[in-house]
């Protein structure tokens, strides 16, 4: 079974996504070290960094902070998504500013089949605290819409700056 194909518009590009393949598994799993590689490549997509709005780590300060930051804080909610066998992506969970925040990097062969969707839905039943936010570059449709369907709602707006030094307009969303 699919659904029509989307298209998400990427700065000055459209990036056309695969048809929802609603028969795909979507399984989540404790993070491993294996994973992270597959992570670094995820995030090195320039087309996925700009939809991000997150700045690229060269491999070093990716492993790193996957190493240091997450992996190694057992306050951090932690999985990897994994479709039909392939490690498809990640869902993350912390406190930033006294505030539980959820992220989630899904690799660009899984865009718009539904897997960011399944796998942040799947993700919620274990991160039961509430509330709980999301920051979201107000460009990001398709993050916005998973979140949305996963029951998050735009709570504010705001103008940001990366640690790149670029600023960026984002939705702070909320799930309560």
């Amino acid at each position: 079974m699919s659904s029509i194909t989307s298209i998400q518009a990427v700065g000055r590009k459209e990036v056309i996504t695969g048809a929802r393949d609603l028969s795909r598994e979507v399984l989540l799993r404790d993070v491993q070290d294996e994973d992270l590689p597959i992570f670094f490549e995820h995030q090195l997509d320039q087309d996925a960094s700009e939809m991000a709005a997150f700045p690229s780590r060269d491999r070093d300060a990716h492993m790193e902070h996957w190493r240091t930051k997450i992996l190694a804080d057992e306050t951090v909610g932690k999985k990897t998504i994994v479709v039909d066998g392939d490690v498809a992506g990640n869902v993350v969970s912390w406190v930033q500013e006294g505030e539980r925040a959820i992220g989630y990097w899904v690799g660009k062969a899984h865009w718009g089949k539904g897997v960011a969707t399944e796998a942040v839905r799947k993700f919620l039943v274990h991160e039961s605290e509430r509330p709980l936010y999301a920051h979201v570059a107000t460009h990001n449709v398709g993050s916005i819409r998973v979140l949305q369907k996963c029951g998050f709602i735009i709570r504010s707006r705001a103008r940001v700056s990366l640690p790149d030094g670029a600023e960026v307009e984002e939705f702070l969303m909320e799930l309560r």
